[in-house]
């Protein structure tokens, strides 16, 4: 099993921005499709975004176009994922994983890690 660990998650005000960090122990992230999911209370766990390796083409849901980027840093062997003009219902725990290529389901991502919690309030 491939081991991720989160950081970076915490308390922000709306508006405000985090950068939340996934980094690997044991192998390298560059040889895999990297996508940061979310899953809030009462709410089925969404891919919020995605990047490939190889091309390195991401993809994002809608709802995070044009506030969120995802980004790789091999020499740091870290994913990471910049969350600006953040809104209330961006409020989750956010996690990423490993898949061959990106998917919107979930289910094609194989490893995963223990979560960080986002939290947007006033």
């Amino acid at each position: 099993q491939l081991q991720l660990v989160e950081s970076g998650g915490g308390l922000v005000q709306p508006g405000g921005s985090l950068r939340l960090s996934c980094a690997a122990a044991g192998f390298t992230l560059e040889a895999y499709a990297i996508g940061w999911f979310r899953q809030a209370p009462g709410k089925e766990r969404e891919r919020v975004s995605c990047i490939n390796r190889g091309d390195g083409n991401t993809y994002y849901v809608d709802s995070v176009k044009g506030r969120f980027t995802i980004s790789r840093d091999n020499a740091k062997n870290t994913v990471y994922l910049q969350m600006n003009s953040l809104k209330l219902d961006d409020t989750a725990i956010y996690y990423c994983a490993t898949a061959a290529i990106c998917s919107p389901w979930s289910a094609h991502f194989g490893s995963w890690g223990q979560g960080t919690q986002v939290t947007v309030s006033s």
